[in-house]
């Protein structure tokens, strides 16, 4: 199958996915009308639906404001900027992204928006401090690929659907608490509680991991096109996997647009179940993937040779 053949059917993937989204808001509700008032379901429903509206226009300065995020100038960040206008001339973009910094000393980047013509990419300051040349094209390439690709369109409806559904099941917990006009000794109300509570959450995370993993992939296969370096990018990858910090500000709803998984790694559920609700594939498997289309085999030690001291260490406990 070719680039452009899984890009087309990961569409139909996202599209199915949306309408199993709206399914299972519809059950929630459904269930939830046995312990709320179908009027005071009507208001929530229209204030969540504007809520949605607004996030959706504002989604990429608000996830921008969540990461910390701010525009930079070609001036203050040459070969970022450089780059970035490489990768989009490559996948060939009638605008270039707008280039912004995050002040933190892990590396990862993202891209963000709500088209390839009002998006932009974001690399922290630590990714720029530990990437050569070669790897930073690279990394810039893969998020740029995302722009191409429409991921951000999908990623950023993602993280606006994952949003309502967890405010609307705050809401509904609230509201059945208070009496939500009804009685709630019916034991049918404290079932619409708990669907409400329990698949909310699981429904966001299952989202994030379905959305994200499978572009992962594509995007890395992307960028190697774009740069024609498949080796550059396995070498970003390792760079990524090698560096053991972590990024200081970041928001679950927002983790599945960055490179590489910005939560952190091998602690509480995420750790103990070996990454099953990780919105990213392992970077070894990634790694693996273009190692085997590019004809190459990744000499890690060397890729990984510069790491500062700091950045293979293990990281405290929080």
């Amino acid at each position: 199958m070719t680039l452009q053949q899984q890009i087309r059917s990961n569409r139909w993937r996202t599209g199915l996915l949306f309408v199993l989204f709206g399914v299972l808001v519809a059950i929630v509700l459904a269930v939830a009308s046995l312990a709320v008032d179908l009027p005071l379901l009507i208001v929530i429903g229209i204030g969540l639906i504007a809520y949605g509206i607004f996030t959706w226009y504002a989604a990429g300065s608000m996830v921008a404001a969540l990461a910390g995020a701010h525009p930079i100038t070609r001036d203050q960040y040459p070969e970022l900027w450089q780059a970035v206008e490489a990768a989009a001339v490559g996948a060939g973009l009638a605008v270039t992204p707008a280039v912004y910094v995050i002040d933190d000393p892990a590396p990862n980047a993202f891209a963000a928006g709500r088209n390839p013509d009002h998006s932009y990419v974001a690399a922290t300051t630590g990714l720029l401090a530990v990437m050569g040349p070669r790897e930073l094209r690279a990394v810039m390439a893969h998020e740029i690929a995302h722009v191409r690709n429409r991921d951000i369109r999908t990623m950023a409806l993602a993280a606006v659907l994952v949003g309502v559904l967890l405010i609307l099941s705050d809401i509904l917990l609230r509201v059945t608490l208070w009496g939500g006009g009804r009685d709630n000794s019916n034991p049918f109300a404290v079932i619409g509680l708990i669907v409400a509570l329990i698949l909310a959450p699981i429904g966001a995370t299952m989202m994030q991991m379905a959305l994200s993993r499978r572009r992962e992939y594509q995007a890395d296969a992307t960028a190697a096109e774009i740069t024609g370096d498949p080796e550059g990018m396995a070498m970003a990858l390792a760079v990524l996997d090698a560096d053991k910090r972590q990024v200081r500000h970041v928001a679950r709803a927002t983790a599945h647009m960055y490179i590489e998984s910005p939560l952190v790694k091998g602690r509480g559920l995420t750790g103990t179940l070996g990454g099953l609700f990780q919105t990213h594939p392992a970077l070894d498997k990634r790694i693996a993937a273009l190692e085997e289309a590019g004809g190459f085999t990744l000499d890690r030690d060397a890729a990984t040779a510069g790491l500062p001291p700091e950045a293979t260490a293990p990281q405290p406990e929080e």
